[in-house]
């Protein structure tokens, strides 16, 4: 398996308060890893810096062979939610995928349909973004982080606020694309879900990763 991801040494720290504490974890392809840990544990921030969204105070990041910050300011092979996705409440769904797409112009509108299909929703359909129940703004959230294929997917909670239909198939969902050999890093307070999906588990704690399964 090749490894798309090292972190190494990273610290990150707000004023006098450590976020992160001399994180060192890699990340191979073809597989689904568990990031666990009570609110705060620094499961969001290490997201954020490995994305290039936050820069550490001391580490590195490697994406692809590449240091974020160094060789590149963003992944561009990465597909990404992090807290609540927003989307504009006025047009529909495919529309605003429609926009976000037109942004880096790597993808056309049969990509968008599938990846509205994938997660359930119709792309044809007239209904405001502004009008989706949380449910169905997640699952917007995750067609977007799917559509132009990355190879890389780093989903924060990506079950929140799904009923039961809609966690099932985010989980089959996700499975599919760990056969497609896509790297899956996920954070999440469900068990199950972890149980079900990951192939190895890192619990954090005051910004330290405390046990692995």
């Amino acid at each position: 398996m090749a490894e798309l991801i090292r972190v190494e040494n990273v610290t990150k720290r707000f004023g006098d308060v450590v976020a992160l504490d001399r994180i060192n974890i890699s990340f191979e392809s073809g597989k689904i890893y568990g990031i666990t840990g009570r609110n705060g544990s620094g499961k969001t921030v290490l997201f954020k810096t490995m994305i290039g969204y936050l820069k550490p105070t001391g580490g590195r990041v490697v994406v692809g062979g590449k240091e974020i910050g160094k060789d590149i300011d963003f992944p561009d092979n990465m597909g990404i939610i992090i807290e609540n996705p927003g989307f504009l409440s006025r047009y529909t769904g495919y529309k605003n995928l429609e926009y976000l797409a037109s942004i880096r112009r790597r993808i056309g509108r049969a990509q968008i349909r599938e990846s509205m299909e994938r997660v359930g929703l119709d792309p044809d359909s007239r209904k405001k973004a502004g009008k989706y129940s949380l449910g169905m703004r997640q699952r917007l959230g995750i067609a977007q982080a799917i559509m132009e294929n990355p190879d890389i997917l780093i989903l924060d909670e990506p079950m929140n606020g799904l009923d039961n239909e809609g966690v099932n198939d985010v989980r089959s969902l996700l499975l599919g694309l760990k056969k497609e050999g896509k790297t899956i890093i996920l954070a999440s307070h469900n068990k199950e879900d972890i149980e079900i999906l990951c192939d190895a588990v890192y619990e954090m704690d005051h910004g330290r990763f405390v046990s692995t399964v």
